[in-house]
């Protein structure tokens, strides 16, 4: 049997004392024997569990008509037994209580719902009879299963007389006298659901309680029942802007959907918190829960007690609280507060002396006074949430508007109770989002960087470094968090590059320049002009604000922490009092719709709830319907609500064909296990109806696909869930094991610079790294880094230095030409720094070096080795004195130099980068080795001073001439990866890269804007269909469609049945948009670009079929063996081969070039190196061929201008190469040289600026201008 979705209710259970007790209690009472009324025992009355309602002629493939989950289910058989006699006083009258029937009955109830204890969790405070009518109350439940599943509860307890409950029933023979004292006794109705609904559920309580208080107690339980089994027939919305609402008279009553997957449900008035404690002492409860500390809230009002611990939990969104969480403990249940481990729970406070008194080791916090206090200590001496975080969320916090009656103040006074309900929850809502906005900021500000220290390779966190990049005051905070179960589980979320709240928000608040560090900055070394808005910095004075220079993110290693604790300024900025709630951090907000159900059915008879559903699919279809194309998100929750409601109704064919909708309209909400479910249970009569339909077909086999790749992947052993923290080795390593100790430390990522490293390390001995010399190394990297982050530069040194450098290296003080002082090295350049008071003497930039030599300077009797510098422009050249250090500081300089000058002539600022981790490896080699080898050994790694010797360095002046940047999408990874696909949209750069990642470059810059990924397959092509859609075609067959504004790829058009080669833009006969797209096997489809719905396909004969090309009437196709001419309705009108000389060999068709205009055709194949030009008319023998020199193969092909650009690979060197052809004279004007391995993908940015990408020896993007 499928498994069903789940729906709003998972039981209904009514909750009381027995009418044997009543009648004692009441018997006692009358007699005045109890002056007293004493406290019953609560025992279950009723327990109603969809579904109510089945098929007359029930088939075991039907599914019953609720929503409701498919599980195992125990008997639960109410507290009479089985072999137990009736009464008979009763003379049979038991049939008539409201509990006669359960007597008899077993009832089927879920198997993680524990009737035992939730009587008294519906009575926490004990059953007390009552001499007079009370007033309804509610509170909450939470409850947790093993597995951490939580299912909530809302309570409602209303008094009815105990003489009503009898209904006219005898006592002892005779009637009861209603003349007599009356006694209320409380029943509690507990509705159970998996979603946390407590507003709604409330609401929906409320308005059972009006139709209870006149009932009769004999139609009690059909009431019951009735109201159960319309509440088991409202779906739950999907995440998004679809929110589902429906009629309880007299309320109507919505239920909020989640903001996205990864978000929570939030139906709670989330500024409950706010309104109970100051902002220092909700910082303080949640500094606690995030070292999971054993709290314990107390209130007088049981409904207080959840909706104050559900917001905390909310709070620390997206961080999930893992430990055991009981906000509600009944007086019995007392003896939980001694569990050994963290935990959440709370208790009335009645129970406040009693707890502080017996347990130790408990945070207590008193919700209705406010405080929180330990119970050992009325002062908690634990760590707080770092400074910064904390200012920043009062700030915003105290500009919160909490209250409503403000918003009221223009408004007339409302005659309509669900208008006033209405604008009530617009406010909240909106209350919530900036809530829960400032609280993800106090989570993004808190851990924010924490992705610096995770090597994703090998599942790494760099725990080390992590709290040494903290502010000192701050790492015992940290400490305690990092050893926590919740920040594990948020460490595992990134390791998984989970988009989360988290990602976003911490992506938006991250500056230009530090998302762009990826690409052009080493990851260690933050920017001064980041400091300065970083860690504490807005905390000290003027003057040591802006004397922190840059280095690493760790504190010298050998000063206490107090000697280097941060200056922190007890009153808080003016700039940041002024905050408002919203300032930076407003989201685009989609307005919410509501749809509304239809009017409840008598939900008992199967056929009227039948054609409930059918009225639901109806309107449902009706919205789909009125929803223009454009709202695709919109579009996908009405095919979800409409797929849900044909589950449960038995149409699975449709709720298949409106899931499968999805991929089209927002694949993210694609309910993957219910489909799968759904699937299995399709009879074979279905199956053959399946096969009928394409839409169900094809979602039927792509299940299958998706299947058969996630057990492959499953096999290849990739744990997910894994984390481990980077420790030093223990044992000797050889090149693979340091390779990969070094990636996991996190100084070196690349491949080829880490076995250089090994060779240094090793040399004069036997090729492995022992554990001592590791730890030497690695100590000796972290100090360097240290020592150049304690340098302090005053004003007059900084305005010489651009915001952007970072001092990596200081010399000792030494004598030099220019002065007394210390050498400091950053990437740009050398500079002196003056001792005394610290003044700047500029050394030389890099790139005006001519001459770096060890040389002697004459001290007295003796010469001491020094470092000679010749600088272009000075007559004098700079010398320093260096001594022992001098022949490190040449090779450090050489290196440096001759990164540089690579730099500039390849336009490749990652040159430099590589240069400067050479010199930081050299420095610390020749520290770690203290032998007479170490400048030696040093010198390994002097890779580019070495090419630089060896090999010319010269770029080509037509390649110097014409290239402007480059870029390395590879640049984080430990080997580069081949550059699939580029595209150019306005203002932007989409690279793919191997295995479908998608990185998104800012066009002005060339900066790094945004990275996502898109299915795990290689992506063979892009198309800018519109201004928001992008359209990619995979090699898994699905085209993914990304939203330029969002940045979102949730929508996919799987038609498809292999791997999409091409995409092509055009417009028809009646001027609508319309996209082809190409399959390897010879399909084109033909879209309508605004429904994405397939107008037209056709399948055309050929061997693999690798792009598609629109021309007036016709499309061309190209394969490897030809290139034909199709008539829009797929009929062939031509085909163009394999030129002569070219059958028979390897050469296939790579790309092919319309030049409408000329009415020309321009091929290029693989392995050969001729461009060959055919008339379009005459496609009989290409009638030019344009030989292009020391070419052993063309891949791609674009025209700029009046130009055509050719991606190639060389013949002699096998390097890439860009030939540049005059269209109209068909000759080769330019050869650029910009690449180690073949060009296989080009793009034009608006005719200035042609793009280039390079296979995987190379992965690099180039830049190159237009003339």
């Amino acid at each position: 049997m499928a498994e069903l979705p789940s729906g709003l209710l998972e039981a209904c259970v009514v909750v009381g004392a027995s009418t044997d007790k009543l009648r004692d209690v009441y018997q006692f009472h009358q007699q005045k024997k109890c002056v007293e009324l004493p406290l019953l025992d609560a025992e279950v009355l009723q327990v109603h569990i969809p579904p109510f309602v089945s098929k007359e002629t029930s088939s075991s493939q039907a599914i019953g008509p609720a929503f409701s989950r498919v599980q195992r289910r125990r008997s639960f058989i109410k507290k009479k037994r089985r072999d137990r006699a009736p009464d008979p006083a009763h003379n049979g009258d038991a049939a008539n209580h409201s509990e006669g029937t359960s007597a008899t009955e077993d009832i089927s109830v879920p198997k993680d719902l524990d009737l035992i204890a939730l009587p008294q969790l519906c009575f926490p405070g004990g059953l007390q009879l009552a001499s007079e009518q009370r007033e309804d109350a509610y509170h909450f439940l939470v409850f947790t299963d093993l597995f951490g599943n939580r299912t909530h509860g809302v309570v409602a307890q209303y008094h009815r007389s105990v003489q009503s409950c009898q209904d006219g029933a005898n006592q002892n023979g005779h009637r009861w006298n209603p003349s007599k004292s009356r006694l209320f006794t409380p029943f509690a109705v507990c509705v159970i659901s998996k979603f946390p609904y407590y507003n709604a559920l409330r609401d929906c309580l409320s308005c059972l309680l009006v139709q209870l208080r006149p009932a009769r107690h004999a139609d009690f339980e059909e009431t019951m029942k009735e109201f159960s089994a319309k509440l088991s027939l409202v779906p739950i919305p999907p995440s998004g802007q679809l929110h589902v609402s429906f009629s309880l008279r007299p309320l109507q009553v919505v239920l909020p959907s989640r903001e996205d997957q990864d978000s929570p449900i939030i139906d709670i008035n989330l500024h409950l918190p706010f309104l109970c404690f100051s902002h220092a002492a909700l910082l303080q409860i949640l500094s606690c829960l995030l070292q999971e500390q054993r709290l314990v809230l107390f209130s007088c009002d049981w409904a207080r007690l959840t909706l104050v611990a559900e917001c905390l939990r909310l709070y620390l969104q997206p961080l999930a609280w893992q430990q055991p969480y009981v906000p509600v403990l009944a007086r019995g249940m007392l003896d939980f507060l001694m569990a050994p481990t963290a935990f959440l729970m709370g208790c009335h406070i009645s129970h406040f002396e009693e707890v502080a008194a017996e347990t130790e080791d408990l945070i207590l916090v008193n919700i209705d006074d406010g405080l929180i206090q330990s119970s050992w200590a009325e002062i908690i001496d634990l760590p707080t949430i770092p400074m910064m975080a904390a200012e920043c969320f009062i700030s915003r916090a105290e500009s919160l508007q909490f209250h409503y009656d403000l918003e009221l103040c223009h408004l007339g006074s409302g005659t309509d109770a669900n208008v006033l309900r209405c604008q009530r929850r617009d406010w909240q809502r909106r209350l919530n989002k900036q809530i829960q906005n400032i609280c993800l900021e106090l989570v993004v500000n808190i851990f924010r960087g924490v992705q610096d220290f995770l090597n994703h390779e090998h599942r790494v966190f760099n725990s080390e470094e992590f709290l040494r990049s903290r502010e000192p005051s701050d790492q015992l905070f940290y400490t305690k968090v990092l050893e926590t179960h919740i920040f594990h589980s948020f460490l595992r979320d990134r390791l998984n590059r989970k988009q989360d709240g988290f990602s976003r928000m911490e992506q938006n608040m991250r500056s230009l320049a530090h998302r762009n560090r990826a690409v052009t900055d080493s990851p260690r070394r933050p920017p001064m002009s980041e400091l300065s808005r970083n860690g504490y910095s807005s905390y000290t004075s003027p003057d040591n604000r802006l004397s922190k220079r840059l280095g690493a993110s760790m504190p010298n290693l050998d000063h206490s922490v107090h000697e280097t604790m941060a200056t922190i300024s007890p009153v808080r900025p003016a700039s940041l009092r002024k905050m408002t709630p919203d300032i930076g951090l407003k989201f685009p907000q989609k307005a919410v719709k509501v749809f509304r159900l239809p009017e409840f059915p008598p939900p008992l008879a199967y056929h009227y709830v039948q054609n409930y559903y059918s009225e639901m699919v109806a309107s449902l279809g009706r919205a789909i319907s009125a929803t223009p194309p454009d709202e695709a998100a919109l579009l996908a929750r009405y095919h979800y609500l409409r797929g849900l409601v044909n589950t449960v109704s038995n149409r699975r064919l449709d709720a298949l064909e409106d899931f499968q909708s999805l991929y089209k309209t927002d694949s993210d909400i694609f309910p993957l296990q219910m489909v799968k479910s759904l699937v299995d249970s399709l009879p074979e009569v279905e199956r053959v109806q399946a096969d009928r339909r394409p839409e169900v077909k094809r979602l039927i086999s792509r299940l299958k696909r998706d299947q058969e790749r996630e057990l492959e992947r499953h096999g290849s052993g990739h744990e997910e869930g894994a984390i481990k923290r980077f420790q030093l080795p223990k044992k000797y390593m050889q090149l693979d094991e340091f390779v990969k100790c070094v990636q996991e430390s996190g100084m070196v990522k690349d491949q080829g610079t880490i076995q250089r490293l090994f060779d240094a390390l090793t040399v004069g001995h036997q090729k492995q790294v022992g554990p001592d010399l590791f730890r030497v190394f690695y100590t000796i990297w972290k100090e360097t880094e240290a020592e150049a982050q304690e340098v302090c530069l005053p004003a007059s040194v900084l305005e010489h230095i651009e915001a952007s450098e970072c001092i990596f290296k200081l010399s000792s003080s030494v004598k030099t030409s220019r002065g007394v002082g210390k050498i400091a090295m950053t990437q740009r350049r050398l500079f002196l720094l003056t001792d005394g008071r610290p003044g700047y003497v500029e050394v030389a930039q890099y790139r005006d070096l001519e001459e770096v030599k060890v040389s002697s300077a004459p001290f007295l009797l003796l010469r001491i080795p020094s470092l000679k510098l010749r600088v272009r422009g000075r007559k004098e050249a700079f010398e320093a004195n260096l001594k022992t250090e001098t022949e490190l500081w040449n090779l450090m300089v050489k290196e440096m130099w001759a990164g540089c000058n690579m730099a500039d002539q390849h336009k490749d600022p990652q040159y430099m980068q590589q240069a400067l981790t050479n010199a930081l490896l050299m420095d610390a080699v020749v520290g770690s080795l203290q032998s007479s080898k170490a400048i030696y050994a040093a010198s390994k790694l002097a890779h580019f001073d070495r090419i630089k010797m060896e090999v010319p360095m010269m770029v080509p002046r037509t390649t110097a001439e014409t290239l402007k940047h480059k870029i390395n999408p590879s640049l984080e990874l430990a080997a580069p990866r081949a550059v699939d696909v580029l595209l150019y949209t306005p203002g932007q750069l989409w690279v793919s890269v191997s295995g479908g990642k998608v990185m998104v470059f800012d066009a002005s810059s060339w900066s790094l804007t945004h990275t996502c990924q898109v299915g795990n397959a290689r992506l063979n092509c892009m198309l800018a269909v519109d201004k928001d859609q992008v359209w990619m075609g995979s090699e898994d067959s699905v085209i993914y469609i990304i939203s330029m504004v969002a940045m979102v790829c949730n929508r996919q058009l799987t038609e498809h049945r292999s791997e999409v080669t091409g995409l092509a833009l055009d417009t028809d006969k009646y001027s609508q948009k319309v996209a082809y797209s190409c399959s390897a096997e010879g399909t084109i489809m033909v879209w309508d670009v605004t429904t994405l719905q397939v107008k037209k396909n056709f399948r055309l004969s050929c061997d693999r079929l690798q792009s598609v090309y629109s021309c007036s009437a016709t499309l061309w196709c190209c394969s490897r063996d030809s290139v034909m001419e199709v008539w829009r309705n797929g009929s062939l009108k031509h085909r163009l081969n394999l030129p002569e000389q070219h059958k028979g060999s390897t050469a296939t068709f790579s790309s092919v070039l319309l030049l409408p205009e000329r009415e020309e055709l321009w091929s290029v194949c693989v392995d050969s190196g001729d461009v060959c030009i055919w008339h379009m008319k005459d496609t009989s023998t290409p009638y030019h061929r344009v030989a292009l020199q020391d070419c052993n193969g063309c891949h791609c092909m674009i025209k700029v201008k009046k130009q055509v650009w050719v991606g190639a690979v060389g013949r002699t060197s096998t390097k890439g190469k860009i030939y540049i052809l005059d269209v109209d004279r068909r000759q080769v004007l330019k050869e650029l040289h910009g690449h180690a391995d073949k060009v296989t993908t080009l793009c034009s940015a608006e005719d200035r600026y042609v793009l280039s990408g390079a296979a995987k020896h190379d992965g690099k993007v180039a830049i190159w201008k237009v003339e």
